[in-house]
């Protein structure tokens, strides 16, 4: 297993003021609506949270390393992939760094300590490995998160647009202690996006924005409850109109920091 010491020698970071209050959902026990928390509170304070922005912007000027295989959980993938992009040609993996940027600096207004597994969006740089983002998080890897959301854009060609969010199946050995949490972890994070007026996709998971796969080492390997959203179809014209403009992008992080809050409180 590799260390993830580069990981926790960033994590540190300041304490910024939010301007806005925020949308979190209730707990367990509470109707299925949200409610506000005032933009002075702390609600994350004493929290660790590790944010997976998805791909690298590299990664297709380095095939040989990404195609590599490596454990995913009970079975092996390809280090990574090259992810996908809007039909303007916007990355994906811009697009998950500038969301998770602005997700950090929310969340760290709110107490957390936050954790990424990738500081840089550059043509350079390629990785890290799907095994590496599946154990970020874990004791192991010197740093003991509260969770872990993986944040993407999907590239289904006519699909329509709308975003989904993916929880780890029950396989044991691997995700069996962390389904359930995990599960609600999606749930939470779901039901910020919607409250935040964003479309499902109704080409994948039965259509209710909600998925549950087996075969994601960003979440076979993890031990504390892990997601990975899905923001939208970027080969969809209304998302990528989304994804591609500052205010669109903020829009995602609001509602991903709300759904954080929410699991966590």
């Amino acid at each position: 297993m590799r260390p993830l010491g580069t990981l926790a020698a960033a994590a540190a970071g300041t304490t910024l003021a939010l301007s806005t209050s925020l949308l979190v959902a209730p707990p367990s026990n509470a109707p299925g609506t949200l409610t506000r928390v005032a933009a002075t509170s702390t609600p994350l304070a004493g929290r660790t949270i590790v944010l997976d922005p998805g791909h690298q912007l590299g990664n297709r000027n380095f095939p040989r390393e990404i195609a590599r295989l490596v454990p995913a959980g009970g079975m092996t993938k390809p280090c990574n992939t090259t992810g996908t992009s809007t039909n303007g040609g916007y990355p994906e993996a811009t697009m998950a760094m500038s969301v998770s940027r602005l997700l950090k600096r929310r969340l760290e207004a709110l107490g957390a300590r936050v954790v990424m597994t990738r500081y840089a969006n550059r043509e350079d740089r390629w990785g890290p490995c799907v095994d590496v983002r599946g154990r970020a998080g874990n004791a192991s890897s010197g740093v003991r998160a509260d969770l872990k959301l993986s944040v993407h854009g999907d590239g289904n060609i006519g699909g329509g647009p709308g975003f989904h969010v993916i929880a780890p199946t029950s396989r044991a050995g691997w995700t069996d202690d962390i389904a359930a949490s995990s599960l609600v972890l999606a749930k939470r994070v779901r039901l910020a996006l919607l409250a935040a007026g964003l479309p499902v996709a109704a080409y994948t998971g039965g259509g209710d924005g909600l998925d549950l796969r087996g075969d994601l080492g960003t979440l076979n390997l993890s031990d504390v409850p892990a997601a990975m959203v899905e923001l939208g179809n970027m080969r969809s014209r209304a998302d990528a109109a989304r994804m591609t403009t500052l205010s669109g992008r903020t829009r995602y992080a609001r509602a991903l920091a709300a759904g954080i809050v929410s699991y966590l409180r």
